[in-house]
């Protein structure tokens, strides 16, 4: 709910206090006639601008009118209503003997439109000139105390409004509620409230906006209740006030009621109620009900328009916020930042750069250039939409980075798998003095996770613990899944251990990441602990647990949790759990139950689900099946070869050439390219890459000869190459093709570069073949070194010449 919809400070004026001018007005019988009915005197009342101002002051000064007291009084008035204290005072200081109505005036100058400091200096002028305060003059700089939440100084004033007699004034008193409210002083702000002799509406609404604001809902509620039972109606603004905090606890039952309220009470035509049931019904989930008050406002504000846009934002119809936002523009409504932010995040959710596109020109229009919250929406936007460095251009240009404007530009690298830039922006931020928060530690972990070098992670561990960060559930959280992604997973679980404090994301974390090392029955064993405890599984758990089982071959206990998932927990299968059904019936050869699971679909199968059935068909060759995935997967026009690839391999192993041409002939028609196989491995600091076949690395005559001498070791240990795959070339070519794939170039790299009993950890980006996950086996065992090899998939523990995952992968 926007700011705009709360008043929780009371007015400047009220029928308790004096007013500002009623000095002036006493003085005019006083003021000459000739002056007070002058031209000029005149056209200063009817003025609604400083420029008016500035075109009259000529005139003022030329008639020797500038030195009469009632001009002198309404140019100051004038230039602190416009925001121009500097001529105000400019105005005062020559002025002889000032009457005290100048210095009030001047005072909520400097209060509304200066620096605090600058109105508590001329606030202590007023005591050494002898001016006696008034009570207004308080409650100006206890607002300005609470908007800017300068306890210190709001006790101060507080102070002196109880010596100057005004402790028992409903209207100073408000203030200092309010005070103590915005300084997140609820406690301390309700006493104030309680020992106050009388309360008006003001106070009520106060201290209501006081306790929502603070996230204290209920008890605002409660206090609804109880300003009814002493007698004081409810007006508006306790019902803007109440809204946000109906909206933040979900209660739409109340909600309504208040809702039946401002019907009954006649308030159904006010903007900021209707805007404020719009934000409440859209949070509470029934963005519809909220579209409906929406359209029967026969006024609308920017902030009605935000909130509408926002609800369906935050209810997931990106799309819907995106109409209503093109309804906004056609209709000549001015945008306003809140505005751009919640189009950005629309089109973040959507992925639609063109809008985005479109959005960034808008704020560049509406001169919001310098609107740090809006650029870090940007930010986010462009990340989100892969097009990270206009994100960057964004960041470099922005004055002013807050550490949310870091945050954004280190998650969109991490997101956009710029690994290696979102760590050097985490460098540059690191080395700037600016500390980082939980927000940054969960972009920056996963991105080093995505490297899979433990070094580089205990040097996170570490200074997530010197940053006091470790006792965090989220950094603990990214911590234990970065372990896992690193090999080691042991070490994630004994984080997992130690933690006081479990979000289902934690026990996700460790459930996949026993799943991904081929650990099905400790996932399940995980998974049991879960389910004795008060945190409940959700459809990440259950995708987690069912990849589990598809790695570990546990084929029954994955098809039992698929039905458990809907008739235990209610969670309705997405197409990522069917994906993961269908793989895990097809990497048990079960591949006729995989194909008639497809037909009996309850919605129409995508990708994931056609291209687990084709990665099933080439595990165990099933040329039939295969075909009859990947005609339906080609239907769906996948923007990338690997799949054609999968089948051009199908058909390779079942000798079917012809087809195999066919195959990359159409990938050829489409630009459709094998995404190339890389493999990194980390050695003193640097990260070194390498490509199957290529020769680019300064140590590529040093691995290919050392190469060459462990494939005759293997080979002599029993290892036979699997070049059924290849075509149209000699067998020891064939085998020299498949010696060079991308992670055995990065284990001999390995091996030649570091000492006798060091595991050599590897990252592929593709799923390793037959022939290098065979031969590793053998490596293995013939160099007695442990080799850890991270594919796309999972994880793969080579050991005295056997594998984790013990060929089932």
């Amino acid at each position: 709910m926007s700011s705009q919809l709360i008043t929780a400070s009371p007015p400047l004026t009220s029928s308790l206090t004096p007013k500002p001018h009623s000095h002036t007005l006493s003085q005019r019988t006083q003021i000459p006639l000739h002056v007070y009915k002058h031209p000029t005197a005149i056209l200063l009342e009817l003025s609604t601008s400083i420029k008016e101002v500035y075109q009259i002051l000529p005139h003022i000064i030329k008639s020797n009118l500038y030195n009469e007291h009632f001009f002198q009084t309404k140019l100051l008035s004038l230039f602190c209503n416009h925001g121009c204290v500097a001529e105000a005072a400019r105005v005062f200081e020559p002025i002889q003997d000032k009457p005290e109505v100048l210095y009030y005036t001047l005072l909520k100058g400097y209060a509304k439109n200066s620096s605090l400091d600058e109105a508590l200096s001329f606030f202590i002028r007023m005591k050494v000139d002898n001016v006696k305060p008034v009570v207004y003059n308080f409650t100006y700089l206890l607002k300005v105390c609470g908007d800017k939440a300068e306890l210190r100084r709001g006790k101060e004033i507080h102070g002196q409004l109880i010596k100057n007699g005004f402790s028992s004034n409903v209207f100073a008193m408000t203030g200092v509620v309010n005070l103590y409210a915005k300084c997140r002083q609820i406690e301390e702000s309700y006493k104030m409230f309680d020992r106050m002799p009388e309360r008006d509406l003001v106070s009520w609404n106060t201290i209501i906006s006081g306790f929502a604001q603070n996230g204290l809902a209920k008890i605002a509620l409660g206090l609804v209740v109880r300003m009814q039972e002493e007698g004081q109606r409810p007006d508006s603004i306790t019902l803007v006030s109440i809204l946000p905090a109906v909206a933040d606890m979900g209660l739409v039952k109340i909600g309504k009621a208040v809702h039946g309220f401002v019907i009954r009470a006649g308030f159904e035509g006010l903007v900021n109620v209707n805007t404020a049931l719009v934000d409440m019904y859209s949070k509470c989930r029934f963005v519809g009900i909220g579209r409906l008050i929406f359209d029967g406002m026969k006024q609308r504000t920017a902030v009605s328009w935000n909130s509408m846009i926002d609800g369906y934002v935050q209810s997931g119809y990106a799309e819907e916020a995106m109409v209503i936002f093109q309804k906004m523009l056609d209709e000549g409504v001015e945008p306003t930042d809140v505005t751009i932010m919640k189009a950005a995040h629309a089109c973040s959710d959507l992925g639609d750069l063109e809008r985005g596109m479109f959005v960034h020109k808008l704020s560049e229009k509406l001169k919001l250039g310098s609107n740090v919250s809006v650029m870090n929406s940007l930010i986010s936007m462009f990340s989100k939409c892969k097009s990270v460095d206009v994100a960057a251009g964004i960041f470099k240009k922005l004055h002013g980075k807050t550490l949310v404007s870091w945050n954004a530009m280190i998650l969109g690298f991490a997101q956009n798998g710029r690994v290696n830039d979102a760590l050097s922006y985490f460098y540059k931020m690191h080395s700037q003095n600016i500390r980082p928060d939980t927000f940054t530690m969960v972009s920056v972990i996963p991105a080093l996770a995505e490297l899979s070098v433990t070094r580089m992670a205990k040097w996170i561990h570490g200074f997530c613990i010197r940053s006091c960060l470790d006792d965090d559930v989220f950094v603990m959280t990214a911590l234990v899944d970065m372990y896992a992604k690193c090999g080691a997973i042991h070490t994630a679980r004994k984080l997992f251990d130690m933690m006081n404090e479990r979000h289902v994301t934690t026990w996700n974390a460790m459930i996949d990441g026993y799943g991904t090392h081929g650990l099905g029955k400790a996932a399940l064993e995980l998974f049991y602990e879960m389910q004795k405890g008060a945190i409940k599984p959700n459809d990440v758990t259950f995708l987690s647990i069912l990849s589990a089982c598809s790695h570990a071959g546990m084929v029954e206990e994955g098809l039992s949790y698929f039905t458990s998932m809907k008739r235990d927990y209610g969670i309705e299968p997405a197409m990522d759990h069917y994906g993961a059904m269908v793989d895990l019936l097809g990497r048990a050869g079960r591949l006729d139950e995989a194909w008639n699971f497809i037909q009996k679909m309850p919605i129409e199968p995508e990708m994931n689900v056609y291209g687990a059935m084709l990665g099933a068909c080439k595990i165990h060759k099933n040329v039939e099946l295969g075909e009859k995935a990947a005609n339906k997967l080609f239907a769906l026009n996948p923007d990338e070869g690997g799949y054609h690839v999968l089948l051009a391999n199908i058909y390779a192993m079942a000798s079917m050439w012809g087809k195999v041409a066919k195959v990359r002939t159409v990938m050829k028609k489409k630009g459709l390219q094998k995404t190339p196989g890389c493999s990194l491995v980390e050695l003193r600091n640097e990260v070194h890459s390498f490509y199957s076949g290529t020769t680019n690395h300064p140590q590529s005559k040093k691995i290919y000869a050392f190469l060459e001498e462990l494939g005759d070791k293997i080979k002599a240990a029993g290892y036979v190459p699997d070049t059924s795959s290849i075509h149209d070339v000699e067998d020891d070519v064939k085998e020299q093709l498949n010696s060079t794939h991308s992670e055995r170039l990065a284990i001999a790299f390995g091996l030649l570069n570091t000492s006798q009993g060091t595991p050599i950890h590897i990252r592929k980006n593709l799923r390793v073949c037959g022939d290098c996950h065979n031969a590793t086996k053998y490596i293995s065992l013939v160099t007695g070194r442990e080799i850890i090899v991270r594919d796309m998939q999972r994880f793969h523990h080579f050991k005295n010449g056997t594998c984790s995952c013990g060929d089932y992968w």
